[in-house]
């Protein structure tokens, strides 16, 4: 054992691989920002890049109890070393979580890895991997030793400790956990998920999550609990007092913490609970957690403040649909009505799901009726694209934060392509503050005939619609003729390389940097804040809403725009 590896002054919390932080955005943001975490572990890399599994990747079938299949998906060894050396140096103990199906594979990448990390974390735990990974390895405990002891022989002064991460579904995790230690891991990382099952959407009785074994997913937060109390206890009868352990699984209170310290883990993981606590919130709830759990060990009572952090409500909710009206625009778009309401607003978003097709996010053009922009981008698009009037579809969220209006006596909005599905709602808002409207609208083909929603965008004020015609943006040049008021306020939702443009010629016009907002779609594939996918700079857009003004992302992500 290293005692020196974790702080010994409190209970070390760390972050979970796969959850969170999984780029180098929330990863920095992390260790600047969330000094209550200790250990930041990242996602498996593997050698070559990994797409993942098709969406859904997560869903919740009850309150804090999670289903997942994301399928380790990574960037690759090459990029994510890149993303590994921008992070230097940190504060915290970086864990790299390291996946393979062969030994010389394991070897190659911890050789890569070893110069950036406090700490390497072998995955033998994924129950959803494909065929030889995550499981495959840590079921036989023959194979996960030789596994072990190779890598071991390839570095025989390896200069971090090795942990490996092991999966619950064994006859006896402690029996493996003995095995890989006497092979040569330096300590123990549990659980990973148990399972995988069948995730159920209890409204539609329908399969929720896709992948190439039948649609089975992990199980995490609070349903894994009991099974994570039980397999610290037996790892740590089965290793002895000194191997330093990371326990985890279904933690979300300061008394989950503890009874995992108590069962024999030395520092503590919190992964699927960072779902069900705002951004914002994180600092001080994991602070919450760390103090709770402390309290409880030295004088067994405390107040349990670190559970008023988490909602109340399944987030992850699929409500049904029936389509009442579809409307083609162009060859490849179409608007579909569905037969309900949603109140919503600019900067929130939800996610549409097709049983065995999939889900991807999209924004609400209207609420009363419920409409939507479909554009045929791909095969789950192409599926919706295909509906028919009278066919239902699910719908769950809103995600993310309205868009903090600026007040103002003049506004200007300019949208690309299906980038008008959010101005209706804007100039709603806009209408309300007696703001003076002038609406610019580029198609992305062709189109004969009126816009997108000009009928309506007509009612706010004056509405300019130029198609592109061969020129990507061709509506931005409409602004070198107008004059704009020095107050006037601008709202821009389109593709990065639209909206880069529209700002630069908003600001040759003299409008200011904080008075120019963007919305900023970016793929999210859970709408919780448990991927991380969706960080624009340090914040999640699931979270703080889509749209974020000029100035915070020239400070914070101006890669995005250039």
């Amino acid at each position: 054992m290293r005692p020196q590896l974790f702080p010994s002054d409190h209970i070390p919390l760390a972050t979970v691989s796969g959850v969170v932080t999984t780029n180098e955005e929330m990863i920095r943001f992390f260790d600047t920002e969330v000094p209550a975490v200790d250990i930041i572990t990242t996602k498996s890399f593997q050698v070559v890049p990994n797409p993942g599994n098709p969406e859904p990747v997560i869903c919740e079938t009850e309150r804090g109890c999670f289903g997942n299949s994301v399928g380790l998906k990574n960037i690759g060894m090459e990029a994510a070393v890149e993303e590994m050396r921008r992070l230097r140096p940190m504060r915290a103990l970086l864990n790299i979580s390291l996946s393979a199906s062969n030994p010389e594979d394991f070897i190659t990448l911890v050789n890569a890895f070893i110069p950036y990390a406090d700490m390497l974390e072998l995955n033998f735990s994924c129950p959803h991997a494909a065929r030889g990974y995550g499981a495959s390895i840590g079921c036989d405990a023959g194979i996960a030793a030789t596994y072990v002891r190779r890598i071991r022989e390839a570095f025989p002064s390896l200069s971090v400790p090795l942990f490996v991460k092991l999966t619950p579904n064994v006859a006896d995790i402690g029996a493996i956990a003995k095995s890989v230690v006497a092979a040569g891991a330096d300590g123990i990382t549990a659980i990973n998920t148990v399972g995988p099952i069948v995730h159920i959407d209890p409204d539609s009785g329908e399969s929720i999550l896709i992948n190439q074994v039948g649609g089975k997913g992990g199980k995490s937060g609070r349903w894994v609990f009991s099974t994570a109390v039980s397999s610290i206890r037996s790892i740590r009868k089965a290793v002895g007092p000194d191997v330093p352990i990371i326990g985890m699984g279904g933690v979300s209170t300061g008394e989950d913490a503890a009874l995992l310290v108590e069962a024999g883990a030395n520092a503590i993981g919190i992964g699927s609970a960072l779902g069900m606590v705002a951004q914002w919130k994180w600092q001080e709830y994991l602070s919450a957690v760390g103090r709770e759990a402390e309290a409880i060990l030295t004088d067994g009572r405390t107040k349990i403040q670190s559970a008023s952090f988490l909602r109340t409500e399944r987030r992850m909710a699929y409500h049904r649909y029936r389509i009442q009206k579809k409307e083609w625009y162009g060859s490849d778009t179409v608007i579909i009505t569905l037969d309900g309401s949603l109140p919503s607003h600019a900067g929130e978003f939800v996610f549409i799901w097709l049983p065995g097709v999939g889900e991807k996010p999209f924004s609400v053009a209207t609420t009363k009726p419920l409409r939507f922009i479909i554009k045929d981008r791909g095969p789950f698009t192409k599926r919706l694209c295909a509906l028919g009037e009278g066919d239902c579809l699910y719908v769950r969220g809103l995600y993310g934060k309205p868009v903090r209006m600026t007040s103002s006596r003049h506004a200007i909005l300019l949208a690309g392509g299906t980038g008008v599905a959010v101005l209706p709602m804007l100039c709603e808002e806009l209408r309300r503050q007696c703001t003076e409207i002038t609406v610019l609208v580029g198609t992305s083909e062709n189109v004969s005939g009126p816009g997108l929603f000009s009928s309506i965008l007509k009612r706010y004020g004056r509405y300019v619609c130029i198609p592109d015609d061969g020129k990507p943006g061709r509506v931005l040049a409409s602004l070198d003729s107008l004059s704009l008021a020095n107050d006037t306020v601008a709202y821009v939702v389109g593709p990065t390389k639209f909206m880069a443009v529209a700002c630069r010629k908003l600001l040759e016009k003299g409008i200011k940097p904080e008075r120019i907002s963007l919305s900023l779609e970016k793929m999210t594939r859970c709408g919780i804040g448990l991927c991380g996918e969706c960080a624009v700079g340090d914040r999640l857009t699931c979270q703080w809403g889509t749209f974020m003004s000029y100035d915070w992302i020239l400070a914070n992500a101006p890669e995005l725009l250039s």
